[in-house]
């Protein structure tokens, strides 16, 4: 079985070679864990594993998981995957028996997005009559503005903030760093936000660079936060998550005539084929467009 060395080291490779997110590694190492335990109930070791005693464990994972979808299973095998590269380059293993199974297809869905109507009725619906409504306010405002991932936002720090160049620096998946403009809507909330409010959130004696504080003065937590958008998305009558913002920010740029590149550098994502999905949802206008002006578009 894996010492914990062995797993110390594993999770290593996966931040510093691979450059995981931290919820990615986390990830990863639960599915090593599951396949361990199923291991050591067969009475079996790493060295033993092969491609037979793989898919007996994957179809085990699938009648025990009724409604496992072909993302999770890409998933799995994904972890997998880079654990027996690891035991590999470890010396542990000198084969990969996942390297002949396939990857399951996963049909690409098109993501959540907000009209520009539901941004504005979900920001307008978080009040302002309290010190944590105003937070709310500049958070929402800066995740859709920015295009930020919920743990962007949450590990957003006061040194990433360059308010005069009406920029901020983010650290995306796997630490990789990125500029975002403010534009003018954040950058006034967010103003607001470190000159009146935040310092009153502030406990004494307890200092944090974390931008966003929860009521007791310390980091706001990816719990909280998703804890308050569905309070404010119920209360405006708007469906959708948090990342439902940051799908929102890209396809509000493709339509306002944004280029694909620049759409993709503020996202962050490493390959533009990640940032096309936007345009499909911007195609779909265009057709609906075509459909309902077009001279020849009517039968």
């Amino acid at each position: 079985m894996i010492s914990r060395e062995l797993s110390g080291q594993f999770q290593i490779y996966l931040t510093l070679e691979l450059r995981m997110s931290p919820n990615t590694v986390d990830a990863y190492l639960r599915e090593v864990l599951k396949l361990e335990e199923f291991l050591k109930q067969a009475g079996r070791t790493w060295q033993d594993l092969d491609t037979p005693l793989l898919e007996n464990y994957l179809l085990a994972v699938r009648q025990k998981e009724q409604d496992l979808s072909p993302r999770t299973i890409s998933r799995i095998l994904s972890s997998l995957r880079s654990m027996m590269e690891f035991l590999i380059l470890s010396g542990k293993r000198d084969d990969n028996p996942l390297q002949g199974m396939n990857m399951p297809r996963i049909t690409q869905s098109l993501p959540e997005v907000l009209s520009l109507d539901e941004v504005e009725a979900f920001l307008e619906s978080i009040p302002l009559d309290t010190l944590l409504g105003q937070r709310d306010r500049t958070l929402f405002e800066l995740i859709y503005s920015c295009g930020l991932r919920v743990s962007e936002a949450v590990d957003l720090e006061m040194t990433h903030l360059y308010m005069e160049e009406g920029m901020i620096q983010v650290f995306g998946k796997g630490g990789k760093e990125r500029w975002v403009p403010l534009g003018p809507v954040a950058e006034h909330w967010l103003r607001i936000y470190l000159s009146e409010v935040r310092p009153r959130i502030v406990r004494p004696g307890f200092l944090t660079n974390t931008v966003f504080l929860n009521n007791r003065g310390k980091g706001l937590s990816r719990k909280g936060m998703w804890k308050n958008f569905k309070t404010i998305a119920e209360r405006a009558g708007v469906s959708g998550k948090i990342h439902t913002l940051r799908h929102s920010f890209a396809t509000h740029l493709l339509q306002g005539g944004a280029d694909l590149r620049s759409v993709q550098e503020m996202l962050g994502h490493s390959d533009i084929s990640t940032t096309q999905i936007y345009t499909h949802l911007n195609r779909n206008d265009l057709e609906q467009a075509h459909g309902n002006f077009h001279p020849r578009s009517k039968a």
